[in-house]
């Protein structure tokens, strides 16, 4: 149930609300449409608009004025608006995200957006609870939607291609955008990115691996085949049960050791590091001392190989104090990085330097279509273990507002090798 601010306070949010996303939507290729017949958006072509049918406008726009965008998700949850196709919708409103709110609105920001509680920080306090709270869902939630190699981030589909130089830093690039994908070519695709993440950083027999957040396992697993004797470490007790089963039965068990733990307890020494998709869970506070951590424990000629999901830098110092619909819901305490944060922190802080990297979001976006497709037919296996509809509409929206954000290039994912500063220079 909404709780909106009592009196004329509430009712002046609530219509503020409506008027300024019936104002948005105007200007987007979407066709809203309202009970009483009323249809927002782009007149033209129609036929082919996504839809997004507000089913409750009442409570929509009570949502909207109590809680912003945290309250536009949470109306999809509870069913006060739907769409044959919500990443369709959602990626038209991110292709204008940074300009749907008006100039002098924007400049309130601070007095009607949340920021993150303090109780989500990622500190070693907070960091467990706030995987736990995603990763040991259920595995076999994940195994509804994930490929048969358990791999929960981005697949690369096409081979990388040179595209210059920028300040020292080798860039890449894939298909942008991505060829659609098909399910049958998922598994190889996630092994394509896996390898070339192992490749970055010099990965063969004898190499001393570090893995800073294991997932389910494959990434060890194809270390290990190359002979390298790889240590990896989560704080997901159910990650880390299944990626152990995992390993066994592909017979790694003796060269592969996976560690319930924090990044920031971690001692030795490695020849290589790579952690995918895991920095967006450390937390802004946090950026200094995770890439310490990976100075301190790179051996001498070492390499690191970050795949890390960004954003542009002036959303990411926009959004840094807002509490989002995806911390509330999907991963407490996660913030995403910018490419110039990443530069920054290492370079000021460490001795390492970004080398290399490879933009690959369109190759994420299919990855999550593929993900949204195979959980959309997965209704009933997920009743069956305990997901009530308002969870499953609440991962479809995650799901599909993912994608939107890679397919409008609002969020971008990377492949990102760092080498020490001598060696770059």
């Amino acid at each position: 149930m909404v709780r909106r601010p009592p009196g004329l306070r509430g009712r002046l949010y609530t219509r503020g609300a409506d008027r300024l996303f019936r104002r948005a939507a105007k200007k987007l290729p979407v066709r809203v449409e309202y009970p009483d017949a009323t249809v927002v958006g782009a007149q033209g072509g129609s036929d082919i608009l996504p839809r997004m049918i507000i089913r409750r406008p009442d409570a929509f726009a009570e949502r909207m004025g109590t809680r912003g965008l945290i309250g536009f998700g949470e109306a999809y949850m509870v069913g006060d608006w739907t769409s044959p196709d919500p990443a369709a919708v959602l990626t038209a409103f991110a292709t204008k995200m940074a300009r749907l709110v008006p100039r002098p609105l924007q400049r309130l920001r601070g007095l009607f957006v949340a920021n993150p509680p303090a109780t989500e920080h990622g500190s070693e306090e907070n960091a467990r609870s706030n995987i736990s709270r995603h990763y040991d869902l259920s595995n076999e939630l994940f195994g509804l939607f994930l490929d048969p190699t358990m791999t929960y981030s981005a697949a690369l589909f096409s081979e990388p291609v040179a595209d210059g130089v920028e300040r020292g830093v080798e860039l890449l690039r894939v298909d942008q955008p991505c060829p659609p994908a098909t399910w049958e070519q998922l598994e190889q695709a996630q092994h394509n990115k896996i390898d070339r993440l192992l490749d970055a950083v010099g990965v063969q027999r004898g190499t001393r691996l570090l893995e800073i957040g294991t997932g389910w396992g494959e990434l060890c697993i194809r270390a290990a085949a190359r002979g390298a004797i790889v240590r990896s470490v989560t704080l997901s007790r159910e990650q880390q049960e299944l990626a152990r089963k995992r390993v066994d039965s592909a017979g790694h068990g003796d060269s592969v050791h996976i560690d319930l733990m924090d990044y920031r307890e971690i001692e030795g020494s490695y020849d290589a590091i790579v952690s995918v998709e895991m920095i967006e869970a450390v937390g802004h506070q946090h950026w200094q001392t995770y890439f310490g951590a990976l100075d301190e424990l790179l051996a001498p000629g070492g390499r690191v190989a970050l795949q890390a999901i960004t954003m542009p830098h002036d959303r990411m110092l926009a959004t840094k104090k807002t509490y989002t619909w995806v911390q509330k819901y999907i991963f407490p305490g996660g913030f995403l990085p910018s490419v110039e944060a990443i530069e920054t922190v290492a370079s000021e802080h460490t001795s390492l330097r970004v080398a290399e990297r490879l933009r690959m979001g369109a190759h994420y976006a299919e990855t999550l279509r593929l993900w949204q497709e195979r959980f959309g037919s997965a209704t009933a296996d997920a009743e069956a273990l305990g997901f009530d509809e308002t969870f499953r509409r609440m991962w479809k929206f995650y799901l599909a507002y993912s994608e939107a954000g890679f397919r409008s290039g609002y969020l971008d994912v990377q492949q990102i090798v760092l080498h020490r500063d001598e060696v770059v220079r």
